[in-house]
């Protein structure tokens, strides 16, 4: 452009120059005007074009040059369930900071919260999520079979996308009356409990899978297994739709001597001046919450770089104190530091999911007329 500009200025002396030199009152002088006249409509018109082409220029193919790119404002829209939203809340400015000193990029954030299920479905109904954070990695094998998530989302990030881990807790009335201490006490005769329903509630599958998991680690074949967690669950007083509801109906309704919840709850509830009397058994399933990028939507907004980069910060030892702070597990060598260590009862025994298949397989058991339909069945008979 400045070139232009510059053959712009030599044309324009030139033009000066003549018309000092040219009467008008003379025809030969007129005609030599007109020409140069027409010379500079030449060159005014290309120097305007090229204005307009600098504007929305961009490399072959239409995609914005990188160092435009880099200057624009960024915004990314994170879907999550409802438990770390706390900790979002003070993770996201940090990483904002982080990545405008790096970058040169401001990022801001929409977020959206909710059962992880029900936002597992906007998202697949449209809710442009760039990252999402859910409760089981079941709902993120959802999104990958309705083609919003690659197949490979597990192996592009560390801890195979796994950015919270909790365990089970067993909150019981005050003074634990009844003695509760293990995933077997739930099954003695004149305790009950109450649980939200594994078909309607990913944490609840996380409920059934902690008894599993302890059935399988005190050495019990799969039929005494499936014995061992039918006959719990004929002692759940209330199957609630969901982790809300029975929390409910154990709290504010007085239904049942225990409640069957994820650890990180009970500490985030005693945070907030709440009573509670709980156990963590030391045979117990780590509940492993998955983050991932959305891949079909951060192509179609120009958002991979960054969604990429706050996935990644989600496992930096800054975030993770976030995420400790609100009662999820820390990750790696931050476990050991003295604060966490008296915040956090070790488990002795701890199970894992891809134990028993990962969540493709172990997802079958909540089918129709899968385990868990065979098992409800029963309740209620002798």
């Amino acid at each position: 452009m400045n070139r232009w500009h510059s053959l712009l200025s030599r044309w324009e002396c030139f033009a000066a120059s003549l018309v000092y030199r040219l009467r008008l009152n003379s025809l030969k002088g007129f005609i030599s005007l007109f020409l140069v006249g027409a010379v500079l409509s030449v060159a005014v018109a290309a120097c305007s074009g090229n204005n307009t082409a600098s504007t929305d220029a961009s490399p072959a193919g239409g995609e914005a040059s990188p160092a435009a790119a880099q200057k624009q404002d960024v915004e990314l829209t994170l879907v999550g369930y409802a438990v770390p939203k706390a900790a979002h809340d003070a993770i996201i400015p940090k990483f904002a900071a982080q990545w405008k000193t790096e970058h040169g990029q401001n990022v801001t954030f929409k977020q959206s919260y909710g059962g992880s299920g029900s936002q597992t479905r906007a998202v697949i109904d449209g809710l442009e999520a760039d990252v999402v954070h859910l409760a089981i990695g079941a709902d993120v094998n959802k999104l990958v079979k309705a083609g919003f998530v690659n197949e490979n989302w597990t192996q592009r990030v560390p801890n195979s996308g796994i950015v919270g881990e909790t365990v089970a807790a067993i909150i019981t009335r005050e003074g634990n009356p009844k003695n509760i201490k293990t995933f077997a006490d739930l099954t003695k005769e004149g305790v009950k409990w109450v649980t939200a329903d594994p078909k309607t509630s990913g944490g609840a599958r996380w409920n059934y899978f902690a008894l599993w998991n302890y059935a399988k680690k005190t050495g019990l074949d799969d039929a005494k297994a499936l014995d061992f967690v039918t006959k719990a669950y004929k002692n759940v007083a209330v199957l609630a739709k969901d982790a809300r509801e029975s929390t409910d109906a154990f709290a504010k309704q007085g239904q049942g001597d225990a409640l069957v919840n994820y650890e990180n709850e009970v500490i985030l509830a005693k945070q907030k001046g709440e009573k509670l009397d709980y156990v963590v058994p030391e045979i117990n399933i780590s509940i492993d919450t998955p983050t991932a990028v959305v891949d079909k939507n951060v192509d179609k907004h120009g958002t991979r770089e960054v969604a990429e980069g706050f996935v990644k910060y989600l496992f930096t030892p800054e975030a993770q104190r976030e995420f400790a702070k609100v009662g999820f597990r820390p990750l790696g060598d931050l476990g050991q530091e003295k604060e966490f260590i008296a915040q956090f009862p070790p488990v002795k025994q701890l199970g894992k999911i891809d134990e028993y298949g990962g969540w493709k397989e172990a997802q079958k058991t909540f089918d129709d007329d899968g385990t868990f339909d065979k098992i409800r069945a029963q309740l209620g008979k002798s």
